[in-house]
């Protein structure tokens, strides 16, 4: 086996968005474009001469081919071992996982998350630290300067890599494992969550509907809810891992989640219903035709964190994304603990798990996670549900409508708008930055505009700025507008709107919230001439 010095060119399109390098498959398929990527990575980390690494991916197309090349980098790299999941199957929150307890320098991860797969779709990499995160913006700087800036990459000659059963390789003077994917994060789980009630709960007649989405935690949610938590079999839908997804787009939304929603909502539905996307860190929570919104989600786990043995001493604090819905805010205020208000992006919430200063985190677009990792986890916060559920002894909706008569209604909705033409999108945040000045002090019926910004964050851990990270028409009264172009498509832009409004009467809590939204989305529609620059006349999803 000889490691090879091979000649290349830069690329100039290699820079990470929210969560790493995504492009289109026959763009990674390009002669030296994902080798380029990868020493770039190699090449800033300075790995240590023996380091483990962690690798895995969520199963989609290319993801074994990509796992090979890798592998043989790795070896070429200097590191010592890695550690790579059974069939390169790898969640993103049990990569982190893997990484803490085993303590390696990082990991890479490939996915696109919830992006479409297959020969055409989607495929991403990104590489976590040694605490089990995405890399820091820092990082992701520094590697996107070295891609534009490489010469040459190295890699080892050699056969490719059995993946598919247990066991160790050597490659080169480098040692290959490969592991269950599920078990060291089933163990997690174990002791986090009151597994004894929840088991109860689902031996006893509560029925739960979970759909994998032909994604990765087909074979984790097998695992824990079924053997180890007595679900029936059939508790798990679309559980076998795709490479395109069964041709479906493993996002855990209202739109494309329309089977399970289906079921929920249809007619003998099950008392619970989940979801978790391409790389299973993120969720969708349904009761039986009840909607959980992400942001009252994160919200009521707070409220109700005790109830899980590995959150019974409290929490230090919370942290959302600026997207995000106040709902979280009126739980930390009640406790007495601090809630942080980040970017979007679960890069920006590691640094203040690590200072110890929160507990919990979440963003709107169905992540909800904890510090016992560093990335968000899907099935961590289905198993926090049925924990509550178990020990509450209530439906989803009487939690919810309870929590919100508590503390009143934090009215939210998303509105996307996919794939509209770049220059459009840029058109619509340039002319709202334009308005910053005629709007601040504009009446709208009854609500006056208060205060317009792009929103900037400054890290109190170390000090570090991040500036545009989305408009916000804050009012008077509270409510709010965020426009935001979203950082993890691959193709046009994505163009989000974010509506709030918060509600303390109890007699419009039943409202539906684009009803209750819609002075708001006119409001929204009218100042960004949205319509106008798209062509788009309504949301390609709305949650």
């Amino acid at each position: 086996m000889q490691v090879r010095a091979v000649a290349t060119t830069a690329f100039t399109d290699q820079k990470p968005g929210t969560s790493g390098l995504r492009k289109r498959v026959p763009a990674f398929q390009q002669p030296n474009y994902l080798e380029n990527f990868v020493q770039s990575i190699f090449d800033t980390i300075k790995a240590p001469p023996g380091a483990t690494l962690v690798l895995g991916g969520d199963g989609r197309y290319y993801n074994r081919e990509a796992i090979q090349i890798i592998l043989k980098m790795a070896a070429a790299n200097g590191f010592g071992r890695v550690l790579v999941g059974q069939g390169g199957i790898l969640s993103t929150p049990a990569a982190s996982c893997v990484i803490r307890k085993y303590g390696t320098h990082g990991g890479i991860i490939l996915s696109a998350s919830h992006n479409p797969g297959g020969p055409d779709g989607d495929f991403g990499i990104k590489y976590n630290g040694g605490n089990g995160g995405p890399a820091t913006e820092t990082v992701t700087e520094a590697i996107f300067a070295r891609s534009k800036a490489i010469t040459e990459y190295r890699i080892l000659d050699a056969a490719d890599v059995a993946l598919d059963e247990p066991g160790e390789t050597a490659l080169g003077a480098m040692k290959v494992q490969v592991i269950d994917p599920v078990a060291d994060y089933a163990e997690l789980m174990e002791s986090l969550f009151d597994f004894d009630a929840i088991r109860e709960l689902l031996t006893g007649g509560f029925r739960i509907k979970f759909d994998a989405m032909h994604a990765v935690t087909g074979p984790y949610a097998r695992e824990i809810l079924v053997n180890r938590l007595g679900a029936p079999a059939d508790s798990v839908m679309n559980a076998v891992p795709l490479p395109d997804f069964g041709n479906g787009h493993p996002d855990p939304n209202l739109t494309y989640a329309h089977e399970l929603v289906e079921i929920v909502y249809g007619d003998n539905a099950p008392d619970f219903g989940a979801a978790s996307d391409g790389d299973g860190d993120r969720n969708m929570i349904l009761g039986r035709g009840f909607f959980v919104n992400p942001s009252d989600s994160l919200a009521l786990i707070a409220a109700n964190a005790q109830l899980a043995p590995g959150y019974r001493q409290g929490l230090a604090g919370i942290a959302r994304s600026m997207p995000t819905s106040e709902a979280a805010d009126r739980v930390a205020k009640a406790l007495g603990i601090p809630c942080y208000e980040t970017p979007t992006g679960w890069k920006f919430f590691g640094n203040l798990m690590d200072a110890g200063k929160v507990t919990l985190c979440g963003e709107e677009s169905f992540g909800t996670g904890s510090d016992h990792v560093r990335e968000k986890d899907g099935l961590w916060a289905v198993l926090f549900w049925l924990n509550i559920l178990a020990l509450r002894k209530q439906s989803v909706e009487a939690i919810v409508r309870e929590h919100w008569a508590k503390y009143g209604r934090n009215v939210y909705s998303r509105h996307d708008y996919e794939g509209i033409p770049t220059d459009a999108a840029n058109g619509v945040m340039k002319l709202l930055k334009d308005s910053f000045e005629s709007l601040t002090g504009a009446q709208f019926g009854h609500l006056q505009v208060k205060l317009c910004d792009d929103f900037s964050y400054t890290d109190p851990v170390d000090g570090s700025v991040s500036a545009g990270q989305g408009i916000r028409i804050l009012f008077v009264d509270g409510s709010r507008i965020v426009f935001r172009l979203s950082g993890t498509g691959t193709e046009g832009a994505t163009l989000r709107i974010y509506l709030e409004s918060y509600e303390p009467d109890v007699g419009k809590h039943h409202l539906d919230a684009q009803e209750a939204l819609s002075t708001l989305i006119g409001i929204a529609l009218r100042i960004s001439e949205l319509r106008q620059r798209t062509g788009r006349d309504a949301p390609t999803v709305i949650t």
